[in-house]
């Protein structure tokens, strides 16, 4: 099993401009740890929302990097 986070602008759509880091980790765990790291410099890059996927199944989707 490989997690990866899918990143998505603010209409759900892929966004794959840009030098975006594509990680990929051994655990749900591993992946939300990096992205509480990173997800300002995700945001500043023209991401909106990611969707967790393990594999090619969606754990949770459109969660946005916005503080509301």
């Amino acid at each position: 099993m490989t997690w990866r986070w899918r990143y998505e602008n603010a209409n759900g759509g892929e966004v794959m401009d840009g030098p975006l880091p594509r990680e990929i980790f051994p655990s749900q765990a591993d992946a939300e740890s990096w992205l509480g790291e990173n997800w300002r410099t995700l945001l500043e890059s023209g991401v909106e929302q990611v969707t967790l996927l393990e594999d090619d199944k969606v754990e949770y989707a459109g969660m946005s990097l916005r503080v509301e």
